[in-house]
């Protein structure tokens, strides 16, 4: 885990993607996409093993107890779409339940799920947690799905600036935007990435690094625009 502070609040960033808030007692998580898979197969996509909702819960129950949080922030886009909410596995909807029943639990909308909740965004101490970073902050936030390639690895991150920190997905099957994109350097021209996985590592964001370059000036567009899917 990695420890950092952001506008004077202390937070700790977990290698699954979560961000805990130890002065209230909170865990944040953005972007779980709730089923996913089921509403690609509705859609006439690509078939998906149906595992995704429930090694998200799983994870995220993990966190739950690991943090001891008492209040879960969930920052957008925690259902794939509307529909999905009501689709979800029987065992699966039981274990979002435990969940919800355990901890205070506060859902906020997202692009993907725009219906489904009832707030827009809050505000605590100072800092505005909403779906998608808008100036002049501050805020946290979630929607782009930022990726850092290091060493050869393209690994999900946060990204943390003056005025904006943004989380990682916390879904199992999610795409993602490269952090040097500029819809996300635009937001965070200057500052510093967390890379999870096994581990997490705080590493900078020099724009003018390999990093960020773009052939011929024009961005990668992994997942089609500049919201992930």
């Amino acid at each position: 885990m990695t420890a950092f502070t952001f506008h004077g609040h202390a937070f700790t960033a977990l290698p699954s993607g979560a961000l805990h808030w130890p002065a209230q007692d909170a865990l944040l998580v953005a972007d779980l996409h709730l089923g996913k898979s089921e509403r690609t197969a509705r859609r006439g996509g690509p078939l998906l093993p149906p595992y995704e909702v429930q090694a998200t819960l799983t994870r995220l129950t993990d966190d739950l107890r690991a943090t001891g949080a008492r209040c879960l922030i969930a920052l957008g886009d925690s259902f794939d779409d509307d529909a999905a909410q009501t689709a979800l596995p029987p065992a699966a909807q039981t274990l979002l339940d435990q969940i919800a029943a355990r901890q205070e639990t506060l859902w906020i909308s997202g692009n993907h799920d725009p219906k489904s909740q009832a707030v827009a965004e809050i505000t605590l101490h100072g800092l505005t947690l909403r779906h998608i970073a808008a100036p002049p902050g501050p805020d946290i936030s979630g929607h782009y799905h930022p990726k850092l390639t290091l060493a050869g690895r393209r690994l999900p991150a946060f990204l943390v600036g003056a005025q904006h920190l943004i989380l990682p997905a916390y879904g199992a099957y999610t795409g993602g935007l490269d952090a040097g994109h500029p819809a996300l350097a635009t937001l965070i021209p200057d500052g510093c990435a967390i890379l999870t996985g096994k581990r997490t590592r705080m590493v900078p964001l020099p724009r003018g690094s390999s990093l960020h370059k773009y052939p011929g000036g024009r961005a990668r567009q992994r997942s089609g625009g500049n919201a992930p899917q």
